[in-house]
């Protein structure tokens, strides 16, 4: 609870600097809106444009309806087709929500047995193959995977669209481009903390005492690794969370990445404004999240 409370001022924060960044972008929602709909834009209507969106108001009466309208659970209406915000970053949060869980799961579960595996065989001519994998997966960029598979997979194969639809097979290039990465960087960080925890002295006594060496390896050595395994895979969830935009427009993904880009385009602010505030707030509950599950896993570490 004191936690929370603490997040408080943080949130303020956040819609103070989100407003101002959309207050001072360049270019004007009004005259942005008008040109989409095609037609003469005179002085008078674009005033009265912007008199009916409420641009014409200081800046502080602004950020303050807006902030109380977010207290009630209420981001405004977009610019671009005067709809709901909310509804329409729910929709988009859904969709990006889904491919990061996707990406998660599918990269926890082929680094962390991979990482065990080639701590164990350490320098075999397994461990040096896939110290060179997962060394490439981590310095090549995502765009660079997701153009790649696209070209691989879409054009040379044509197994999957080129656009991807909402659904299973549309959601695999995208969650393929970015588990890649993912993997390359949990298994090599599982193979450094498994073979670290290899090294301690409890170690070789357990083995000098008989105790079998898979009762060793999951009991004790990936339970003392797990931390730092938590830690990175919180660390990635928080890069999806906010970072897969690039993907999303590269296949064309519904997500809130890809409708930001759209809204940062149309001068939508309300939209811009409402996601940035969405994403904030799950990247402090993922380091909340985070922090109590280093308690569950340690209890000799203090909430404090």
């Amino acid at each position: 609870m004191k936690r929370i409370v603490k997040l408080i001022p943080v949130l303020i924060a956040i819609t103070l600097i989100v407003f101002t960044l959309m207050y001072l972008t360049p270019g004007d929602p009004a005259l942005q809106k008008l040109t989409s709909q095609g037609g003469e834009v005179t002085p008078e209507l674009l005033s009265e444009v912007r008199h009916e969106m409420g641009l014409d108001r200081p800046f502080i009466i602004r950020y303050s309806s807006w902030v109380l309208n977010v207290l009630q659970g209420d981001l405004g209406n977009a610019y671009t087709d005067d709809q709901p915000v909310v509804p329409k970053l729910m929709k988009a949060l859904g969709y990006t929500a889904s491919l990061a869980i996707a990406c998660t799961l599918f990269s926890v579960i082929i680094a962390v047995p991979l990482g065990v595996y080639t701590a164990i065989k350490k320098d075999s001519l397994f461990d040096n193959i896939i110290r060179i994998f997962t060394f490439t997966g981590n310095a090549m960029p995502n765009f660079l995977i997701a153009l790649l598979l696209m070209f691989l997979f879409c054009i040379k194969i044509r197994a999957f669209p080129v656009i991807a639809t909402a659904s299973l097979k549309g959601m695999f290039l995208p969650t393929l481009a970015l588990s890649i990465p993912m993997i390359s960087r949990f298994a090599r960080q599982t193979r450094a903390d498994v073979m670290s925890q290899l090294s301690e002295e409890y170690v070789i006594g357990m083995h000098a005492r008989g105790v079998k060496e898979r009762v060793i390896l999951f009991r004790n050595v990936l339970h003392n690794s797990a931390g730092s395994i938590i830690t990175i895979v919180s660390l990635q969830i928080r890069v999806l969370i906010g970072g897969s935009v690039v993907t999303e427009m590269i296949f064309r993904w519904p997500g809130i990445g890809n409708l930001m880009m759209n809204s940062i385009t149309a001068r939508d602010f309300p939209v811009v404004q409402g996601a940035v505030l969405i994403l904030a707030t799950l990247q402090i509950l993922v380091n909340l999240l985070t922090d109590l599950s280093y308690f569950l896993i340690d209890k000799r570490i203090s909430l404090e």
